[in-house]
């Protein structure tokens, strides 16, 4: 019996080893979790899918993949809103030459744009993480990316989805789409309720016109492991003076009248 354990417990450090060998190391996995909630209108969406499509062919995004350890990062992305959009997940792929990043860009170019109902960042991240924890690439860094321009208010409270994630060594980024008067202090929510993790941080974006740029200097960020400047990152030791159920609040409040 004893025999017979040795030899299945070699058998299955060997597949590990092979299931790891097929993907390969990567200096980060990066998950692109993108917003296509209603409370965006179509124009602002198409210019959102733009502005990853851009960042994704920028030569300063090729530049910092070549420029890392290994030279190659593994992308996957998805949208969402109240719940992940079937057939909107663009699998693991490795990045690392232009032609590479072209082609994620035409994959993510050709697919309809369509807009759903409520927002779930909760529901964003734990996709993300699943997606991360499955990925058959080993990376430096695991990472996270969430866009979006509103507070969690559908599916499970977005703290607890962080934690967890942030337990499995994921960092989480943001992108608060603030063109609006309401989302005035999403950054801030951001910061206090959806990042974290080691040099976690947030980009607000205040014009469409600028998206385009924004996602760009983050993904260069991301990839390249730079730390951000303090105004929109997470600060260690200063207590959240947001109050993360907020976005369910306002659900409740407006469901009721």
């Amino acid at each position: 019996m004893l025999t017979t354990l040795a030899v299945l417990m070699s058998l299955s450090g060997a597949a590990a080893t092979m299931a790891q060998a097929a993907g390969g190391e990567v200096d980060v996995e990066l998950v692109l979790a993108v917003d296509t909630s209603r409370s965006m209108d179509y124009e602002e969406i198409r210019i959102q899918r733009e502005g990853y499509v851009e960042a994704l062919k920028h030569k300063e995004f090729i530049d910092a993949v070549k420029n890392g350890p290994t030279g190659r990062v593994a992308i996957s992305y998805f949208e969402w809103a109240g719940y992940v959009v079937p057939g909107s997940v663009i699998d693991w792929e490795v990045i690392e030459t232009q032609q590479d990043a072209v082609d994620f860009a035409g994959k993510l170019e050709a697919r309809p744009i369509n807009t759903q109902r409520r927002t779930s960042i909760s529901t964003a991240i734990a996709q993300g993480t699943m997606m991360i924890a499955s990925s058959p690439y080993s990376g430096v860094r695991e990472v996270i990316d969430v866009s979006g321009d509103g507070p969690n208010n559908s599916g499970d409270p977005v703290t607890p989805s962080r934690d967890k994630a942030m337990k499995a060594g994921v960092v989480i980024n943001g992108l608060a789409i603030m063109l609006r008067p309401s989302e005035s202090r999403l950054d801030e929510y951001y910061a206090d309720c959806v990042i974290g993790g080691p040099g976690s941080f947030v980009l607000p974006v205040h014009k469409i016109e600028d998206f385009a740029v924004a996602v760009r200097r983050k993904l260069v960020m991301e990839i390249s492991g730079f730390t951000p400047p303090a105004t929109v990152r997470k600060v260690a030791g200063v207590e959240p003076t947001t109050d993360c159920l907020i976005g369910e609040k306002q659900w409740q409040d407006l469901f009721d009248r």
